[in-house]
């Protein structure tokens, strides 16, 4: 046990990432995806669709939707009115696009 506490303090002072970067969401590519694929209903956290199903942080909350984790589990497999994208968008693509969509609610879409 002590072995592994230094081992891990030691990786921390080193700086070491623990998250693969093939698995850190980027929400700089979130951005171009929700741009080229999410933005024609969904325009600044919007829905031209169902008004009630925004991407405000309120509505995410009241839905359940409040984490990346479920942001790209209804990107990937779709719900209603909403398409599923794991046929068109690689599974770090989805990550990217739910980041960014979780940053820009937690910003309010500013």
């Amino acid at each position: 046990m002590k072995k592994h506490l230094i081992i891990l303090l030691i990786l921390i002072l080193l700086n070491v990432n623990f998250i693969s970067p093939a698995l850190a969401a980027d929400t700089v590519n979130g951005t171009q995806i929700f741009s080229v694929h999410c933005a024609g209903c969904h325009i600044n956290g919007s829905n031209i669709i169902r008004r009630g199903k925004n991407l405000k942080m309120k509505a995410l909350k009241k839905n359940n939707m409040d984490s990346i984790e479920a942001i790209a589990s209804i990107v990937t497999n779709g719900k209603n009115n909403m398409s599923a994208y794991k046929d068109r968008l690689t599974e770090q693509q989805i990550q990217d696009v739910a980041a960014y969509v979780l940053e820009q609610a937690e910003k309010d879409w500013r």
